[in-house]
């Protein structure tokens, strides 16, 4: 139960104290300053506690804004301000320092604002939502009272609440095809008290359920996976719409949101597949290349997102005329919809599984993305020359650790001469390892051999010298190529059944570790531990390895190593992932810009 304290008694025919109630507020009534610092003292410390003017007029909204959120340790609105356990100790300080200052007996100016001053003077960093047109005031007389009344009862807070569930910033398709509707299914779900993390876990069952309609092969389970994969997105817009619409912000409900997209789209893949099988046409390796393509169009979103996070200089020519076509609408939605965000994306395939066949579906995702791939990566590279931003070294870490690099490369990094430019060591090894296992047939030993020199180019690449060039965060992305890329040539050219599902699998087992090291750096966590990328190798040793076992094996023993390889890391990495994201120390990832 969290507690609120009103400081002074509630002005006849006020409703502060059943709006504060209806938040799940415990409220007691402070007399002045001294009163209000025993009762603060006697809340338990692992409670949330906001102090609230007796006087405050403002819609139930702006106190749930203010006064619910779960991500802030301290916020405030005028009028209000409250402190979760982290935020507490700060709070009491402030407290104890306005009373000891003499600020009075009496409440005439709002002890709530004052103490919001005071944590402001000590540089305690202090949430304040953006209200908009919502109402949160302390009237100072009858007339300004009245005044602020007229005020609330002239906007409809919940037209607001409804309306700021929804992204600020989102696709077309889901903009104008989804959130119309999807915010009532969040509303409904709040009012039935379900929470955010069932909605997701919905989402994933329905996706998963579509998979397995598509993996029947027949026209009817085409038709059905595509309908339940446009309800699961529908569920996916409702789970975030659900989760700011209550407030019910949690570290675990960002992870499950951020991972379980992934899982959904790569298993709807996997059953397209299957599907495709079954009437008799292989289309594993259009899967497994589905899969490569957005998995490292993400991590170019993401390297070249932290790159810039924190650099200085951050202007570039290119980044002018963006936003000068933003203030275009037309262009907007335009330039929204040709990356192929996830709304796109997930409303073609439906599409084109329902009326099409796999092959075309994959056809056409393979172009979309790739040209969407292009499209932004271009005018990332762009910005990045002509900004000439400079590198932190919080950022340069960033990517090394996006680079995934082992204890091979790690080791050699000690004794390798750095080049002027990691990314020219990125590109040679990448394209060698490419070409070579492009070319070489199955069994040929040449692809191990380069493989060696790919491991001491990564060396170079990523554990020699600092990532703080203008393009080093294509460094990431170049060797998440170099890999996906070389299991699926080498799957494919095993020939054998069961080769391309199990590399799909073994693909999806690092992806997914991939995509756990980046929302631990976005939640500023750092990478996953040292012994985690030990354990598995780390790019160059995965990439190593694939290559030997290719070498030295038949094509059906190739496959089974290649099963229990994907196995092993995917048994590694989610028990760790699981135990890191449960447990207290996660950090609150709320990712607010799905990526496309």
């Amino acid at each position: 139960m969290s507690t609120a304290i009103l400081t002074g008694q509630p002005v006849p025919g006020s409703s502060i104290e059943g709006d504060l109630r209806s938040l799940g507020y415990d409220v007691r009534v402070a007399a002045d300053p001294a009163d209000a610092e025993t009762l603060l003292a006697q809340v338990p410390g692992d409670q949330r506690v906001a102090l609230v003017d007796a006087r405050f007029v403002g819609h139930v909204h702006a106190l749930r804004l203010g006064l619910t959120d779960p991500r802030f340790p301290l916020a405030a609105i005028p009028g209000a301000v409250t402190a979760q356990p982290a935020g507490r100790q700060a709070l009491t300080r402030a407290m104890a320092r306005e009373h000891s200052a003499g600020a009075g007996t009496t409440l005439v100016d709002s002890l709530a604002d004052r103490l919001v001053t005071a944590l402001d003077a000590d540089g305690t960093d202090v949430h304040r939502p953006e209200l908009g047109s919502l109402v949160a005031a302390v009237p100072a007389d009858p007339q300004t009272r009245n005044e602020a009344r007229q005020a609330v009862a002239a906007v409809d807070d919940e037209a607001v609440r409804l309306k700021s569930a929804v992204k600020s910033r989102d696709g077309f398709f889901t903009t104008f095809f989804i959130s119309p509707y999807s915010r009532y299914i969040a509303r409904w779900c709040a009012r039935r008290g379900l929470t955010p993390n069932q909605v997701t876990t919905a989402s994933l069952l329905t996706a998963l359920i579509a998979a397995a309609c598509a993996a029947t092969g027949t026209r009817g389970g085409f038709v059905a996976a595509g309908v339940l994969l446009i309800a699961s997105f529908v569920l996916d817009c409702t789970d975030g719409q659900l989760a700011r619409y209550s407030l019910q912000y949690s570290t675990l409900g960002a992870w499950l949101d951020a991972t379980f997209d992934r899982a959904k789209e790569y298993a709807y893949y996997a059953g397209l597949a299957l599907g495709a099988a079954r009437g008799g046409d292989d289309v594993w390796a259009l899967a497994l290349g589905a899969m490569i393509l957005q998995t490292c169009r993400h991590v170019v979103d993401f390297s070249f997102n932290e790159a810039n996070h924190d650099a200085t200089a951050n202007t570039s020519p290119t980044a002018a005329l963006s936003d000068k076509l933003d203030s275009v609408g037309w262009t907007v939605w335009v330039r929204r919809m040709i990356v192929l965000p996830i709304g796109e994306r997930w409303a073609m395939i439906a599409v084109l599984t329902a009326v099409t066949t796999p092959r075309i579906t994959f056809y056409a995702l393979l172009i979309g993305c790739a040209f969407a791939a292009t499209y932004t990566t271009a005018g990332r590279v762009l910005r990045s020359v002509t900004r000439k931003a400079q590198r932190t070294d919080r950022a340069a870490q960033a990517l090394r650790d996006l680079t995934d690099t082992g204890p091979l490369a790690e080791g050699l990094g000690r004794v390798a001469l750095p080049l002027r430019t990691p990314l020219v060591a990125a590109l040679s090894a990448t394209g060698a390892i490419l070409l070579t296992v492009a070319f070489a047939p199955y069994g040929n030993r040449l692809p191990a051999l380069v493989a060696v020199f790919y491991v001491a180019l990564s060396a170079v690449a990523a554990a020699a010298r600092p990532l703080k060039g203008a393009l080093d965060w294509l460094v990431p992305p170049l060797f998440r190529a170099a890999e996906y890329g070389t299991v699926l040539i080498l799957a494919a050219k095993a020939d054998v059944n069961g080769a391309l599902p199990a590399a799909f699998g073994l693909v999806a087992a690092v992806a997914y570790h991939h995509y756990d090291t980046v929302y631990r750096i976005r939640g500023n966590a750092g990478a996953p531990p040292a012994w985690l990328v030990r354990a598995i190798g780390g790019h160059e040793g995965r990439t190593l390895l694939v290559t030997v076992l290719a070498a030295v094996l038949s094509a059906s023993q190739f496959t089974v190593a290649l099963t229990a390889l994907a196995v092993a890391v995917a048994l590694v990495v989610l028990v760790e992932s699981i135990r890191f994201w449960v447990s207290a120390g996660a950090p609150a990832v709320h990712d607010e810009g799905e990526p496309a």
